[in-house]
Formats: C-alpha cells, sequence, structure tokens
C-alpha cells in the first residue's frame, strides 16, 4: 500500500462549557493517519500493542486537481446497514475472515480501512510490512496484518493487508475506509442512524429537496472545493471518522480576529500523544447553496493538511459535529459527489439556509 489516511478515535476535552447553542462535544475524536509502507526488511513479528520501532518519513506530493461544481443529481438506494452510533459518528457491522460481527466506524477520510489489536490476535492474523503512521499529534510506525476478507453487508473485499491500533484509540473495533467505499455510494443517516451502501456502478434515482456538491478526490478522499467561511473561500475534506471539525492555522489567520477569545481543547492522538487547540466559533459556513451559521472550528496545522497540499492555502477537516447537522449526508466516492438533506428547525439548533432564497432551515 502506498500512502494511506485514516482517522482515528481522539479525545477532546473542553477546558471549559461552552456558551453557544451548538456545543463542542467534550469527547471528540479527531485522528487523522497518514500511511507510508516501510521496507522488507522492517516486516513486522510482532504486534506489540500495534506500534514498531521504524522512524518515519515525511509526507509525499500529489498533483492538483481541478475545481468542483454544484450537482443536483445525487440519490441513494440500496443495501440498508443497520448503524450505531458512537458520539457523532456511525459504526457498522462488519467481518473479518468470516467471524464476527465487529463494530467499525466508517471513515470517509481514511483510504484504508483497520484493524483493532484485540481482533488481530484473536483471529492469529499474520503479520505484514510495519507502516509509518503520520497522525493528528504526532508521526508513529505501526503494524499491518494480513487479511483474506473483510465484509460490509453483501460487499466483501479480499486480500488485504490492514494497519492494527488498539481499540482505545480507535473507539471501535476498527475503521472502514475508502479502500471498501471506493466503488460504493454512501449514505450515513444520522436521524435513523443507518448507514446505506450501493454499487456506484448503478445509476442513481434523483430525489428531490436535497443539495448536491460535486468534489474533487485526493488520496481518495473527498475534498469539496465550494466552499466559505465567511467571504474567504477554502477547501473542506468530508471526514466521517473525525468528531470535531479542524481548520488550518492559515486559515485562522485570515478569519480569525487577533483580539477574539478561544475555547481551549486537548486533543490526543493514536498514539497516545496530546495536543492543545484553539477553538472559534465561524459565523457562517458557506458549503456549495448552504449556509451554516455559528460553527466551532479547532485549529492547528495538522499533518492531513500537508498531506493533501492544502497547508498553503485555508483549509479544513469537515467532521461529523457538522455532518449531523444533517438528516442524511451521502458520499459518492466514484462520482466525486456529496449531497446534505436538510432537516426541519429544532430549538437551540444551528441555522442551514439556501443561498438562492429558499426557506430557513436549521440543525
Amino acid at each position: 500500500m502506498a500512502a494511506s489516511f485514516m482517522h482515528s478515535n481522539v479525545n477532546v476535552r473542553a477546558s471549559r462549557s461552552m456558551s453557544r447553542s451548538c456545543r463542542l462535544p467534550i469527547l471528540a475524536p479527531l485522528a487523522c493517519v497518514v500511511i507510508f509502507s516501510v521496507g522488507a526488511q522492517s516486516e513486522a513479528t510482532t504486534m506489540a500493542g500495534g506500534k514498531a520501532s521504524t522512524a518515519a518519513p515525511g509526507p509525499t506530493a500529489m498533483t492538483p486537481l481541478p475545481r468542483a461544481y454544484v450537482d443536483e443529481t445525487l440519490a441513494i438506494e440500496g443495501e440498508d446497514i443497520k448503524a450505531r452510533k458512537i458520539d457523532t459518528r456511525l459504526s457498522v457491522a462488519v467481518r473479518v475472515n468470516g467471524s464476527g460481527p465487529y463494530q467499525f466506524i466508517v471513515d470517509s477520510g481514511a483510504d484504508t480501512s483497520v484493524l483493532g489489536v484485540g481482533i488481530a490476535r484473536n483471529l492469529n492474523l499474520p503479520p505484514g510490512r510495519p507502516v509509518v503512521l503520520n497522525g493528528m499529534t504526532d508521526r508513529d510506525t505501526v503494524d499491518r496484518v494480513k487479511v483474506d476478507r473483510l465484509a460490509l453487508g453483501s460487499n466483501t473485499m479480499r486480500g488485504l493487508h490492514l494497519p492494527v491500533l488498539k481499540e482505545d484509540d480507535i473507539g471501535a473495533h476498527g475503521l472502514i475506509g475508502i479502500d471498501a467505499l471506493v466503488n460504493q455510494r454512501l449514505m450515513l443517516d444520522f436521524d435513523r442512524r443507518l448507514v446505506k451502501v450501493e454499487s456506484a456502478a448503478k445509476a442513481p434515482k434523483p430525489l428531490p429537496g436535497e443539495i448536491v456538491v460535486v468534489a474533487k478526490r485526493r488520496r481518495g478522499q473527498l475534498i469539496l472545493t465550494q466552499v466559505k467561511a465567511g467571504k474567504l473561500p477554502l477547501d473542506a475534506v468530508i471526514d466521517t471518522g473525525a468528531e470535531l471539525t479542524v481548520g488550518n492555522m492559515l486559515l485562522r489567520e485570515q478569519l480569525v480576529r487577533r483580539r477574539q477569545q478561544f475555547e481551549k481543547v486537548t486533543a490526543t492522538g493514536v498514539t497516545g500523544k496530546s495536543v492543545e487547540l484553539d477553538v472559534a466559533w465561524i459565523p457562517e459556513l458557506q458549503i456549495g447553496r448552504l449556509t451554516i451559521r455559528d460553527v466551532p472550528v479547532a485549529f492547528a496545522d495538522l499533518p492531513p493538511f500537508e498531506v493533501f497540499n492544502l497547508a498553503n492555502q485555508p483549509a479544513m477537516l469537515l467532521g461529523t459535529d457538522i455532518l449531523e447537522r444533517f438528516s442524511r449526508v451521502s458520499l459518492d466516492f466514484r462520482a466525486r459527489k456529496v449531497r446534505f438533506q436538510l432537516r426541519r428547525c429544532q430549538p437551540n439548533a444551528l441555522a442551514v439556509s439556501l443561498s438562492f432564497g429558499a426557506k430557513e432551515t436549521c440543525q
């Protein structure tokens, strides 16, 4: 595997309670992981809690992709898979080599799926080559194991080499990443706690009342380019594995007033290292023709921004703290489309409006 990106459980604790209508999660999974292959001489022979000792190289460069545009035609139908809500994220039942089911978090920010170290040990999975893990808070080298079959609903992947991390750090038994979703349309129903998966080869049926934004893909992830914070344009990575939305420091410099007060949160990554993040409230975030008001965003120059070639421009990782404000969010990785379905206003909710003058809704 040349390179991989994943998001797993990072505990984020607020230093004091929030005063806004939409409060920052007290425990907010945040971690992003970039993985690079390690040479054959470093092949893992023990699990050792998911860690090895090889030094980590830096991230690789990527070719720029064209800008995105708004599309109105995406629909999702297919197999329903019951999901369990973990914080604001959704997990689904997955079978590994026929065993299970195990609860895996659906992670659109990971281009590889991940196993918990307990599953790898219990199933006595053979070791593979270790990989360098570039997380939210630091870099480390972790082991991989060989998996014959990984099944999500009726979809089965074969012949995988998957990284192994501690379940406590992941927040589940594992992660389902882009490798399992690249040829699928995925719908996350936050109201019904339902994940629906359908082959992208099947032509979708248009559904009314939904806003669709076409993204670009980089390392398999969906990146929205029709995004603005106030009047400032930026790129946003759709990340269903991160519970807190994070912007880079360039976004903070251009967006946040110097005298503005910040909330403080401490984020602990998958390798156990903690970092402190500043959180500010953005008055308005536009995604395509959608406008979300009063949005909490943490700020830090995290490894994902460098890996996605977003370190030198305003950018953010769009987490489930924002995505769950919609009734449903549909992701079509093959067609590069993201669909947002609005829900009706609730008390103390984020306000969402449509730029073409439709009646305002709330999340």
